[in-house]
């Protein structure tokens, strides 16, 4: 009961912020020249140690890199390519899937397009801007299989080159992987490893879930039966195309989960599971055994000054030592706000006082029990403009000591931006 009654003082406390009390951040557009951008996925392309972008633009039907242009410049609009047509395009991720040192894209598409696309980038640097030296071409054995939704590239049987672990949703919707052979370029010969049936999976992460230092998936499911926050093991690289990988579910059972990020919130050697879920949560799925089979559920509700929430991070925004939330959101009509951080602070309550820090009790054991969520106040990042938002990343993208908040608006037209961060850190 302790653990429940702090948890529920913590809501109280984070609803009745003002979401909207300091001025929005300045925001900077990276490309607004097509229609309904769909995510920003990173990658450093071309080895300058600065993060580039893929995005696809939905309602467009094309996909486009964006190559970044150093801290001078990153208020201007970026450089930028389209890689190639791709109708009805869910996502975008970078990976140099054949190997020639030049990094490809690889995107998924829904609607009656139903395939994945590989477009190969030109090896020659001079090249990678125009247009024309990029080839696209359908992974044969995608189409038709389901409405493609995320992909991630990834090493999953130990052999050959890179994989691409992919899901769908909708009629018939899996999720599995394709796994490369010998010839990467020949894409006739790639195969598709079905691993379970799903009904929409918004996020797809591969991560060392059980400590067996293989990679496992982490993945959220919106819709069906069986929706929620779940990983599946992986059984070995010698054994991955033959064995199933058994289903281990953490959290949010039967809600509507979006996307997820996976970092140690709480700061206790474990990472933990924050997950965006309909209609105005943020779930803090809190990871309490080093195996990855148990975890606590504790909900965060966002302010009733925002929209739905869609996607979710973490990390120290303000500065101050402590992790931060920020959170994009859908449905961000009128005066609501699409992006907004939740920030940690202290709290005094009688007869006891909520940390503003995190104070893990341990990894294991019955000391659990007193374990406490902190309070959030809310801080407004977006302001009023915007609708619909989507994946978020948090880069230092101006050079000045603190995270930026990257991301996409779909349905105003905003396309691909990044706000500015007003925090500085104190010069020494």
């Amino acid at each position: 009961m302790r653990i429940r009654s702090v948890l529920v003082l913590a809501l109280v406390a984070l609803g009745a912020g003002r979401a909207h009390g300091a001025s929005p951040w300045a925001r900077h557009t990276i490309d607004d020249s097509s229609r309904g951008a769909d995510g920003v996925r990173l990658a450093d392309v071309n080895r300058d140690g600065r993060y580039d972008i893929v995005t696809g633009w939905e309602e467009g039907g094309i996909t486009r890199v964006y190559l970044n242009p150093g801290p001078a410049k990153a208020k201007e609009k970026w450089p930028a390519v389209t890689v190639g047509r791709t109708p009805n395009v869910e996502d975008a991720v970078f990976s140099d899937l054949d190997g020639d040192g030049a990094t490809d894209v690889v995107t998924c598409c829904e609607g009656r397009t139903r395939t994945m696309f590989v477009h190969w980038a030109p090896k020659e640097t001079s090249r990678r801007l125009m247009p024309d030296a990029w080839k696209t071409e359908a992974i044969p054995s995608s189409k038709g299989a389901m409405m493609w939704m995320f992909c991630v590239p990834a090493q999953i049987d130990g052999r050959r080159g890179i994989d691409l672990v992919a899901a769908g949703k909708g009629k018939d919707a899996k999720l599995g992987w394709f796994e490369a052979p010998e010839t990467p370029r020949n894409l006739d010969d790639w195969t598709w490893h079905p691993l379970l049936p799903v009904g929409w999976i918004m996020s797809l992460e591969l991560a060392d879930m059980d400590g067996d230092e293989d990679r496992d998936v982490l993945a959220t499911d919106r819709k069906g039966a069986t929706r929620g926050c779940f990983w599946l093991e992986n059984p070995g690289p010698g054994a991955a195309p033959a064995r199933p990988w058994a289903r281990h579910d953490i959290g949010g059972a039967g809600r509507e989960v979006m996307f997820l990020a996976h970092a140690d919130l709480d700061r206790d050697g474990l990472r933990d599971i924050l997950v965006a879920t309909k209609p105005r949560d943020i779930l803090f799925l809190r990871r309490t055994s080093r195996d990855g089979k148990v975890w606590q559920e504790h909900t965060i509700r966002i302010p009733e000054t925002a929209g739905t929430t869609k996607a979710v991070n973490v990390g120290d925004i303000d500065l101050d030592g402590k992790p931060d939330i920020v959170f994009t959101c859908e449905h961000a009509k009128g005066n609501l706000s699409g992006v907004m951080c939740l920030s940690c602070r202290s709290k005094k309550v009688p007869g006891k006082k909520v940390p503003g820090t995190f104070s893990p009790q341990g990894p294991e054991g019955a000391s659990q029990k007193r374990y406490l969520v902190p309070f959030f106040d809310a801080h407004d990042i977006s302001g009023p403009e915007g609708v619909k938002f989507d994946l978020v990343e948090l880069v230092d993208l101006d050079a000045d000591g603190d995270l930026d908040v990257l991301t996409c608006e779909e349905a105003a037209g905003l396309g691909v931006i990044w706000y500015e961060n007003p925090a500085r850190r104190p010069a020494k």
